[in-house]
């Protein structure tokens, strides 16, 4: 079965966007945001290996990260992405996408208050405010997005919330901790 013409549009756009900046005629004209890549699996393009890399100034950024031997490795390299901690994440598009939102989950462990031991995400576009004119880019950069504002009001992980709120110096101390051992290529 073909893959209808959105999914094929936006792999195209996905697999063009790392190198947006590199192509660019103006070096301030950026074309895409730095640290996320989705790479879809060849046997199957519904399905996709995504990275994102942690904000800056966020309890998500990590070290830099020499460029390590697997699929996104080269996409880290040419756009020089090694600012975040990298966590990996699983993104999948249902038969019925765009009608239904995509799933996607955090393969990487992460300590946030809206990401579940599972991986599951708490994000308003992948349940109630899903709606057919948003594309995986705007998904991906909207969990960017939730990496540098985590929301202990509506959470997914009532024990990270919890501890978020009554003492946030220490949560994110643990969340600093956790993506320096599992956030990483």
């Amino acid at each position: 079965m073909a893959l209808p013409k959105r999914i094929v549009k936006e792999t195209e756009r996905l697999m063009a966007e790392p190198y947006a900046t590199l192509l660019s005629a103006k070096p301030t004209e950026s074309l895409t945001v730095p640290g996320i890549s989705a790479v879809p699996h060849e046997d199957n393009l519904r399905y996709f290996d995504v990275e994102i890399h942690g904000p800056t100034q966020s309890p998500y950024e990590g070290a830099q990260i020499p460029p390590s031997p697997h699929s996104h490795a080269q996409i880290r390299a040419k756009t020089n992405i090694c600012a975040g901690g990298i966590f990996k994440l699983e993104l999948f598009l249902p038969d019925d996408y765009p009608m239904t939102p995509p799933k996607i989950r955090f393969l990487t462990k992460i300590f946030h208050p809206n990401v579940d031991k599972l991986g599951r995400i708490c994000l308003d576009v992948l349940k109630n405010n899903w709606s057919p004119a948003l594309q995986i880019r705007t998904i991906l950069l909207s969990i960017q997005a939730l990496l540098g504002a985590p929301n202990p009001d509506d959470p997914l992980a009532a024990d990270v919330a919890k501890s978020w709120k009554e003492d946030e110096q220490a949560a994110i101390a643990t969340a600093r901790e956790w993506t320096k051992k599992y956030a990483q290529p």
